[in-house]
């Protein structure tokens, strides 16, 4: 089957063209042996279909970053039938320089000019013929937000791979001198790799090229095949002598020059600006959102309407869940009358269990639904723009904050994703501190308990409890960074997109990428924890079931002592234990030990006996901050390379949530 590979940089629109390009036929996993996103995907044109890969975006394909390794690796080594390049029409000098990098790596490739009414608005006038002509390669005029040119690149893509359109190979030159020292290292890789098939994977120029910019990946594969002493490398350092006492500067800038140099011949000929001076309405919105002061107040008021749209709209969906879950239940209940501990597996372990997370999809949904929506209008980027300014202040790279955003979702990808900061001291400090961000795992928690205790003020009370974690996150970064990790930060450059409406497919297929992985969890690890909490609960045989002399009620007797004085039972005890495992199994964990299964409102009304005000909240903080569940765990050891840090994230997470749950209960006795 033919392969098109998916390249561009970030925020050029190349998700949406994907999605544009393979609609529902798409799966997301991860690339072998790495922690990053790999999507594929089929794509149709008159009958024909070919893959899709969307591979990582990207400013380049250097040795920097995880990211430019698999983009370099997949194209030269896995050689797709053509490459397409995503560009953003009115930044296009800034995108044509990951393009030159593609085309000296010698694949068929394609470039798609996206966005072009927005760069027709700002008076960007693009010839996309003489473009064409002056790249050796198609082009192809996009506006992918409005599936314009959809087909045209389909149809692009088939009569590459076909090799039915004219390819003219373009050459950078990188002037006399060091065209002449690249011919030279041609020669002696072409003597030395001679029967060697390390050459199949790249040209012997780019070979060539490679080497001279010192690049690590290149070096090392040199290394291992030939040894340190080759004839190679006293080439390569020859060369290097001799073009950076020319140039007298590093070797690597001197490429990049010339690189860009080829750029700006480009740009002068193909594109034109009717208006030299433009303010943008990205600029003029960005005047207001990202302003030094009403910045933050902008960005707080943007997290609570999302959390009170968030509960206001998801109680109708919720009640009709609750409704069908009761009536499986009373199915089930109905149906069969022995053995009897079978029907209370079915009725309270496996139904009620994940039943009672299940009715909090909605909230879920719509939670995701909005962040979809903050991404795709480019305000997330803005986001990390505003807080960068107090969280550098306090010590903590900038960067640091897109990891941290990412948790809102869940913390699992947000980890993984500090493998984007250079820094090893900034990567473990983030990766210490991002738990602390609440995803979405512990909604339902925040959604059972503010319905018994805060029911007319659901979303502000949620609101304050993510800005909890996101202040105590801030002042952790402070602490870890003056005892764990002193030293100062690197400064931080953000790109700030241009706003644009988020299209409904692009926001209903991020909403579900994300929300699907919760059904998944409810049906696995959520279903496994239910069961688990069922046996505890029911056993020893002839025990009143989820009692205090259950198996659960005896652990949770054993460790009341520890929660007591936070203003918790030993129910809580055992519920917290089980949301180590996955913070949903809170809710069922009640569920079970109050013997009314799914039964939101009987749940409810249990709580209410349990708990006060001053209480039920220590209690969501506690939620909020104690050990991240299982999966994160496992992340952060994997990450860092030692269960030291694993350990150490359980063990301060345990503490800050014991006494920040006490400050807040022990205060909120003072004014009941």
């Amino acid at each position: 089957m033919i392969v098109a590979a998916l390249t561009g940089n970030p925020n050029s629109g190349k998700t949406t063209v994907f999605n544009n390009l393979t609609g529902a036929r798409q799966h997301v996993g991860n690339w072998p042996g790495v922690t990053v996103e790999k999507k594929e995907g089929i794509s149709k044109y008159n009958s024909r279909e070919f893959k899709v890969v969307d591979l990582p975006g990207t400013y380049s394909i250097t040795a920097y970053s995880l990211e430019e390794m698999i983009v370099r690796k997949f194209i030269s080594q896995e050689k797709p039938d053509v490459v397409v390049n995503i560009a953003d029409a009115s930044n296009l000098e800034r995108n044509l320089y990951l393009f030159s990098q593609i085309l000296e790596l010698g694949s068929p490739a394609i470039l798609v000019i996206n966005m072009m009414d927005e760069a027709t608005e700002k008076g960007i006038q693009i010839d996309i013929g003489l473009l064409s002509t002056l790249l050796g390669c198609p082009v192809v005029p996009m506006v992918a937000v409005k599936n314009r040119g959809t087909q045209e690149l389909k149809k692009t893509i088939l009569e590459s791979a076909d090799r039915s359109l004219h390819f003219r190979e373009i050459r950078l030159n990188y002037g006399t001198e060091i065209e002449e020292e690249i011919e030279k290292i041609e020669a002696v890789l072409k003597k030395e790799c001679e029967g060697s098939s390390i050459l199949d994977k790249y040209t012997t120029r780019w070979f060539a090229i490679k080497a001279l910019e010192g690049d690590d990946d290149i070096l090392q594969e040199l290394t291992k095949e030939f040894g340190e002493d080759s004839p190679i490398f006293k080439q390569i350092e020859s060369s290097t002598r001799h073009i950076e006492s020319i140039y007298k500067q590093d070797i690597e800038s001197v490429i990049v020059d010339f690189r860009y140099g080829f750029i700006s011949g480009i740009a002068r000929e193909a594109i034109k600006r009717e208006r030299k001076e433009y303010i943008s309405k990205s600029d003029k919105i960005d005047n207001i959102l990202t302003n030094r002061i009403l910045g933050f107040p902008f960005f707080a008021l943007f997290m609570w309407l999302m959390f009170f749209f968030t509960f206001f709209l998801g109680k109708y969906p919720m009640k009709l869940i609750e409704n069908l879950v009761g009536y499986a239940a009373d199915g089930v209940s109905r149906l069969m009358t022995s053995p009897a501990w079978l029907k209370s597996l079915l009725v309270d372990g496996v139904i009620g269990g994940v039943g009672s997370v299940l009715v909090f999809v909605p909230q879920i949904f719509i939670m995701f639904l909005f962040i979809s929506i903050i991404e795709d209008t480019g305000y997330m980027a803005r986001a990390a723009f505003i807080m960068d300014r107090i969280m550098h202040w306090l010590g903590l790279h900038g960067k640091s904050f897109i990891p941290m955003i990412m948790g809102f979702g869940c913390n699992v990808p947000a980890v993984m994703a500090t493998r984007t900061l250079e820094s090893e001291k900034d990567r473990k400090l983030t990766i210490l501190i991002n738990p602390l961000v609440s995803c979405t795992a512990r909604l339902p928690v925040y959604a059972l308990f503010t319905a018994a205790f805060f029911a007319a003020n659901q979303g502000t009370v949620t609101f304050s409890i993510y800005m909890l974690g996101m202040v105590l996150a801030v002042v952790m970064a402070k602490i870890f960074r003056k005892f764990l990790f002193p030293g100062e930060s690197e400064p931080f450059v953000m790109e700030l997109p241009p706003y644009r409406w988020p299209t409904l497919k692009s926001t209903f297929v991020h909403m579900w990428e994300r929300g699907s992985m919760f059904l998944k969890k409810a049906g696995t690890i959520i279903l496994a924890g239910s069961v688990i909490m069922w046996t505890l609960a029911y056993m020893p045989p002839g025990v009143r079931y989820g009692s205090a002399e259950s198996l659960a009620g005896r652990i949770g007797h054993f460790l009341e002592p520890l929660v007591k004085p936070l203003g918790f039972d030993w129910k809580a005890a055992v519920a917290l234990i089980f949301g180590f495992v996955a913070k949903e199994i809170v809710v069922s964990t009640y569920g079970t030990l109050f013997g009314v299964g799914e039964d939101r409102a009987a749940i409810i009304s249990r709580l209410q006996g349990n708990f006060t005000p001053a209480s039920a909240y220590a209690f969501m903080a506690f939620t909020l901050l104690y050990t991240p569940c299982l999966a994160t765990v496992a992340v952060i050891r994997k990450e860092t390379g030692s269960w030291k840090w694993a350990a150490f994230a359980v063990f301060y997470q345990l503490v800050l949530a014991w006494v920040i749950a006490f400050l807040i209960y022990r205060i909120g006795l003072l004014f009941m």
